[in-house]
């Protein structure tokens, strides 16, 4: 069995997505191929050969990237059989079975990836382990949607053949040193029912643990492989808190000087601020936030269970404790204003932050994919247009044409920042003359803290999209 697992896309990392499920397809005998397009030219030999070509779609992004690539593999294969797998998979299944792709996997993906690969074999049930039942992948190549939240023993990822580490984004740090960073996951889906999440349609609440061993075994060969950092990239850290300390205190005591980033919700750096001396003293260079808005009322829309209060108070903790808190943002929304996004931009220099936040995140406009919790809001329902299947969206229009004129304004200021290859602080002064312009004589501009002209906090050096 020749099996082609492809990502497009994965946020500048090496992709966990196509490792762990190498580990899995090929214990089962099966000669397996992990392409990074992101990285790599669609190897065609390989493509051609090919009886099952996978695509992993974690997210908005690679998605629209994958249903680019099908032509291309479909004209060098009409054989092979295609499967679509990751978190956009089962919300758009119409969609990808009208392109073509004939197994759709959602959720813990990877026990269905081996299953479908012994039906496709004709040795259907070879390897299971009796953990739970059965994936059906039947059901899930003959039109029905298969979401599996069974629980998975995860088995360390194999990365053989994969793009070396060097190759993706890395860690800068202050001094300008430069650190090769891994990635890897200890969990998946999230307690949590943020409306806008695009794990949520899926998880729908549940939260799955990678076990520690296994976590410890891939961050052992990335680290042999070059590794001086890790990204634990699960959607939120502290969804389990028992797991997670445990964790990155083996990290520390087997690699101290190996440092790592991880991603939590305000909510739960409030609840369980009494660990957070732990995460610096063990190695933790920043912890990303989805603070997504200053503004309480769109924070209670999206459901983030946190107030603008809240993120103050975590900012004000992470200072004292001397940990670096990186705040990612949706700024632009149905319910966001000129004064609005005005205000976020001064909250971000007041505070300090203004080196903390990538500017893409000043740039991103909410998205409301196929299954979006955020269709629950009359305003929502009644304000977006009929369902866009090629993007991936439903489209909506700010009732002031000014809020989108300035959002594509930012994001033009971005990518010709990121282009010139200007610093943060100088990309941030681009944004603030230009949405303190557009929103014209109704909003006085206050007195601010003079901008440094370098970096002062580590990050990772590839700016990402959802």
């Amino acid at each position: 069995m020749r099996i082609v697992l492809i990502s497009t896309y994965e946020l500048g990392r090496q992709p966990f997505g196509l490792a762990s499920p190498a580990a899995w397809l090929r214990a089962t005998g099966a000669s397996v191929s992990c392409v990074d397009l992101s990285r790599e030219p669609l190897p065609e030999d390989v493509v051609r050969a090919a009886d099952l070509v996978a695509f992993y779609v974690p997210m908005h992004t690679a998605t629209r990237l994958a249903v680019a690539a099908l032509p291309a593999v479909r004209g060098l294969n009409a054989k092979a059989h295609l499967c679509s797998y990751g978190l956009y998979a089962p919300v758009n299944e119409t969609y990808l079975r009208g392109l073509g792709v004939e197994t759709i996997l959602g959720g813990e993906f990877e026990e269905g990836l081996r299953s479908l690969a012994e039906r496709l074999s004709g040795n259907p049930g070879a390897g299971k382990n009796g953990q739970h039942e059965p994936f059906d992948a039947l059901s899930a190549s003959q039109g029905k949607l298969t979401i599996s939240l069974a629980r998975q023993t995860f088995i360390t990822p194999d990365r053989a053949g994969m793009v070396a580490l060097d190759k993706y984004a890395r860690v800068v740090m202050p001094s300008g040193e430069m650190r090769t960073a891994g990635y890897t996951e200890a969990s998946r889906g999230c307690k949590h029912l943020c409306r806008h999440c695009p794990i949520v349609p899926v998880y729908n609440g549940v939260f799955r643990i990678v076990d520690r061993e296994v976590v410890m075994a891939d961050i052992r060969q990335q680290v042999a492989a070059g590794a001086r950092h890790i990204t634990l990239g699960d959607p939120d850290f502290f969804n389990g808190i028992g797991h997670a300390i445990p964790l990155v205190e083996e990290l520390h005591r087997e690699f101290p000087g190996v440092t790592y980033d991880v991603t939590i919700k305000v909510e739960h750096l409030l609840k369980h601020s009494d660990c957070l001396a732990t995460l610096r003293d063990t190695g933790c260079l920043f912890v990303t936030s989805a603070v997504e808005s200053v503004d309480d009322a769109v924070l209670e829309r999206l459901a983030k269970n946190h107030t603008r209060a809240d993120f103050l108070r975590v900012v004000a903790m992470f200072r004292e404790m001397g940990l670096t808190l990186q705040p990612t943002f949706v700024p632009f929304t149905p319910w966001t204003t000129l004064e609005g996004y005005c205000d976020l931009l001064e909250v971000l220099r007041e505070e300090e932050l203004v080196e903390n936040v990538a500017p893409i995140q000043l740039a991103i406009r909410l998205l409301i994919p196929a299954g979006s919790r955020l269709l629950e809001l009359d305003q929502i329902r009644r304000g977006v247009g009929d369902f866009d299947e090629a993007g991936l969206l439903y489209p909506w229009k700010h009732s002031d044409p000014r809020v989108d004129r300035l959002c594509e304004q930012i994001q033009g200021i971005v990518h010709a920042g990121e282009q010139m290859k200007r610093s943060r602080a100088q990309i941030f002064e681009r944004i603030e003359d230009g949405a303190f312009a557009v929103a014209g004589g109704g909003i006085t501009r206050s007195a601010l803290p003079v901008l440094a002209p370098w970096a002062a906090v580590p990050y990772l050096n590839e700016p990402w999209y959802c």
